[in-house]
């Protein structure tokens, strides 16, 4: 199983960051700024901020307003209406 050292474009679950930073497409100043103000999900291991990809999502979601798509309906072949069909 390759690891995160052999591919280093790879996004891990928990990143430092640099990498939140890449992942994000901002300056690591700017998520360091983010991070201090509480404004993106984030945590401190030690002295230094930790963020999880899967509560970056979730946080990009809510930012832009994304919502989880309602579930596909299935519909029974016996009950679909016939098709015309077409010249």
């Amino acid at each position: 199983m390759p690891n995160a050292a052999s591919n280093p474009t790879a996004v891990r679950e928990v990143m430092d960051i640099r990498q939140a930073a890449d992942y994000l497409g901002i300056s690591g100043d700017t998520l360091y700024r983010y991070a201090s103000e509480n404004f993106v999900p984030a945590f401190k291991l030690g002295n230094r901020w930790r963020f999880r990809k899967s509560l970056l999502d979730d946080w990009m979601d809510r930012q832009s307003g994304v919502t989880s798509a309602a579930p596909i309906e299935m519909v029974d072949p016996a009950k679909k209406k016939p098709v015309r069909a077409v010249r």
